[in-house]
């Protein structure tokens, strides 16, 4: 429980199949309820359940971050066929693509690397037990540099780690895409390492920078949602290798004649995207009949690509609103009255 924990007032409620206590500015969970919340949570693998039932106010943070991916999602596709939002369902990771698309490898990237954030963030702030800031960062001095570590440094790797320890307890199974959703949990978490920033802040007199004192903080979760859309135009296709029984399997790049791996911040796929036209809850596509479209953009939400050669409806709208108002004296205002036609395009 948060070591943070105020005044108790009960305000208990459903998110992403998580049911906690809202406190003001604080989350709480009753501690003796946390065995039957947490098997209440669909979606949790065994070792998860573990996890939730001894660290009820971290599977509160795992389950913002959870959808804090899931809204980036939705935010990096919303103009394409494929627009996340068959990932929206409560469960605690929302419904799984079963599909081992470009779509799964990005929303398993986004969603390892939203824990590890959300985490981060928790102990940053003090709103998780166990963790705080980076300690080992605390005074060190940079004689090269000038600048010493100072401040609240994020303590980065421990929300790495436990993204690690929760999200793959999913992979129990030993599969191809078990290794794919593997590899792309861990390319999120990477992805969210190697973006960490420094802040710095100046001392000396007059404003001066005789010294300064420098920190480390975690990027804007937008700027890791635009970087793995762009992972996602360039993700590999891969598949897996089997050299023996004693050795693990591993994925390789799928061309003839050659086993070079992927790199570790790559997103990959072993099954081609379906065209997402039409609704289809095996591959998580939702369609696109009435979805709006773009009848002149040339983008992936024109009329001609989002309807998949269907054809689109017009539908045809007018607003009036006062306009051109003036001040007439004394004490009078003349307005004008204004309409404009506008025209909204869905598919059929």
């Amino acid at each position: 429980m948060s070591r943070r924990t105020r005044r108790w007032i009960v305000h208990v409620f459903l998110c992403l199949g998580i049911v906690y206590l809202k406190i003001g500015g604080f989350s709480s969970v009753v501690a003796l309820g946390a065995s039957i919340i947490c098997n209440k949570i669909p979606g949790l693998a065994p070792r998860q359940r573990i996890i939730c039932q001894s660290r009820p106010d971290a599977i509160i943070v795992i389950g913002e971050g959870v959808q804090m991916g899931l809204d980036e999602c939705q935010f990096q596709f919303k103009s394409g066929r494929w627009n996340c939002s068959a990932l929206g369902e409560r469960t605690a990771f929302g419904k799984e693509l079963k599909v081992g698309s470009k779509e799964a490898a990005f929303t398993y990237a986004i969603i390892a690397a939203g824990v590890a954030h959300a985490i981060t963030a928790a102990c940053t702030q003090g709103n998780l037990s166990d963790c705080d800031c980076d300690r080992e960062k605390q005074g060190f001095y940079d004689l090269e540099e000038g600048w010493k570590w100072g401040g609240c440094s994020a303590d980065i790797r421990f929300g790495l780690d436990f993204s690690k320890v929760f999200v793959d307890a999913r992979e129990i199974k030993k599969n191809p895409r078990a290794l794919m959703n593997l590899h792309n949990n861990e390319a999120g978490r990477k992805i969210l390492e190697k973006n960490m920033q420094q802040e710095c802040k100046c001392h000396g007199v007059s404003g001066s920078c005789t010294t300064k004192t420098c920190w480390t903080t975690l990027p804007k979760f937008r700027e890791l949602g635009h970087i793995l859309r762009e992972k996602y135009s360039r993700a590999v296709h891969v598949e897996p290798v089997v050299i023996n029984r004693k050795r693990r399997p591993f994925l390789k790049i799928k061309k003839p004649d050659s086993y070079r791996k992927p790199l570790d911040t790559d997103l990959v796929y072993i099954e081609k995207s379906p065209n997402y036209c039409e609704a289809d809850p095996v591959t998580g596509s939702v369609g696109t009949r009435g979805r709006v479209c773009n009848k002149t953009a040339h983008h992936p939400s024109s009329c001609d690509l989002m309807c998949c050669g269907r054809g689109y409806n017009t539908h045809q709208y007018s607003r009036v609103w006062q306009c051109n108002c003036k001040f007439l004296w004394c004490c009078y205002v003349k307005c004008n009255t204004c309409t404009e036609r506008t025209e909204v395009y869905t598919c059929k």
